[in-house]
């Protein structure tokens, strides 16, 4: 996907300081009982005490395992080859997986722990550039074993993704309908109703934030900052509602700000009508929630994108039901798939609660209006929320080599 230039708020969603590992399976969250370890290179002084050295090259797939036993075990995944792998341990049949480790560099040993119990287990390696190989199957005929994740197929996320851009549209037509108002407002020369109508039409797109990354460089125009421009502020590229809102609450006469609010109703506008002919990437949705909450800390909680209006706890709670539109539409994936579920409700409630005991009517509090006590506890919901494992839908499990660039 191409890179959009500084000062997008797609840029948002793709340089988050954490980068979660999207499991080819189904949830990261769900192999909660899988930890993999550092990494070190070779076999310097052997397996520790009590560890499975298993070779994971494409000749050796699963070599190993000679004593299959009950309980929590660690796994030393040594890759003998010259290319990097991932492996997954699974059951062979049905193909649920307990544990998972990306980037195995060659040469190199990785740790995987998990609790096994009665079935069948397999590794299955899949090169970089070579087609998926499973080795040997073993089986246990006692105990209790961790948590699986099923499977997750393409066409298994087609039907949510489907769902949510519907509701995207939705959201674009109640956007357009907003700004345009805010349009109307500067136009006629009431900046007090146009700083009332800035907030409704920003909250509504910031809500949509799942699908940035499909708006491209509309995005830009839309809600673009200042960040990476020249003149800053004043730069002619400036755009967008950040544009709009810098000018209304920083004097601006409402001559000034005719352009960039009919440029943002015109940028909103040909967004909405060529959105039918968007297609999302059904394997990108669930990442896609969380990021949302890792970018709200990271952007909203810091006041980085503050212009004037004091607004990024009201952005904050609309990124937060932005992320839980995401997770309705994934959630009969998920309530199989991702035992920590109900937790994960919880501690959405009570980042609702956090954000929303600073709301008064239609006014929000400003972050440099908040306590310390209050602050903190905010950025504590937010940043445990974020810190959590992502329950990211993601693509089917990679079967067959990478394709080469020049394939």
């Amino acid at each position: 996907m191409p890179l959009p230039r500084l000062g997008t708020r797609s840029v948002r969603l793709r340089t988050a300081p954490a980068v979660f590992v999207v499991l080819a399976v189904a949830l990261a969250g769900a192999l909660s009982a899988v930890s993999p370890g550092g990494s070190r290179h070779g076999r310097a002084g052997g397996a520790a005490s009590g560890h499975i050295v298993i070779d994971v090259s494409e000749s050796r797939c699963g070599r190993g395992w000679t004593r299959p036993e009950p309980g929590v075990r660690t796994f030393d995944l040594h890759n003998s080859s010259d290319g990097a792998a991932e492996v997954y341990l699974e059951d062979p049949g049905s193909q649920v997986v307990y544990g998972e480790v990306e980037g195995i560099g060659p040469g190199t040993t990785r740790q995987l722990t998990v609790r096994l119990g009665k079935g069948t287990y397999a590794f299955k390696c899949v090169p970089d550039d070579a087609d998926a190989v499973t080795g040997p199957s073993v089986r246990i005929t006692a105990g209790q074993r961790g948590p699986g994740a099923a499977p997750v197929t393409q066409h298994d996320l087609i039907p949510p993704a489907l769902a949510y851009q519907k509701w995207v549209g939705g959201g674009l037509d109640d956007t357009v309908r907003l700004t345009t108002r805010l349009r109307n407002a500067i136009e006629r020369g009431d900046l007090a109703a146009a700083r009332s109508a800035w907030l409704p039409a920003h909250l509504q797109y910031e809500r949509l934030g799942a699908a940035y990354d499909a708006f491209g460089d509309a995005d830009t125009e839309i809600n673009g900052t200042d960040a990476g421009l020249p003149g800053g502020v004043h730069d002619k590229d400036f755009a967008g509602f950040h544009r709009v809102e810098y000018g209304l609450w920083h004097g601006e006469s409402a001559a000034g700000l005719r352009a960039p609010a009919a440029a943002l109703v015109k940028a909103l506008t040909g967004l909405r009508d060529s959105w039918s002919q968007t297609r999302m990437d059904p394997a990108q949705l669930g990442l896609r929630a969380h990021e949302i909450l890792e970018n709200t800390v990271q952007f909203e909680l810091t006041g980085r994108t503050d212009y004037g209006s004091g607004s990024n706890l009201a952005t904050a709670r609309a990124n937060l039901d932005g992320t839980r539109e995401v997770l309705s539409r994934l959630r009969p994936l998920l309530t199989s798939r991702y035992a920590g579920l109900p937790r994960l409700d919880q501690d959405l409630e009570r980042a609702r609660h956090a954000l929303d005991g600073s709301r008064h009517g239609d006014r929000w509090t400003p972050l440099g209006g908040l306590s310390r006590a209050r602050r903190e506890q905010i950025d504590a919901v937010l940043g445990d929320l974020v810190a959590r494992p992502a329950p990211a839908t993601a693509a089917p499990r990679r079967k067959r080599r990478r394709p080469r660039p020049s394939d």
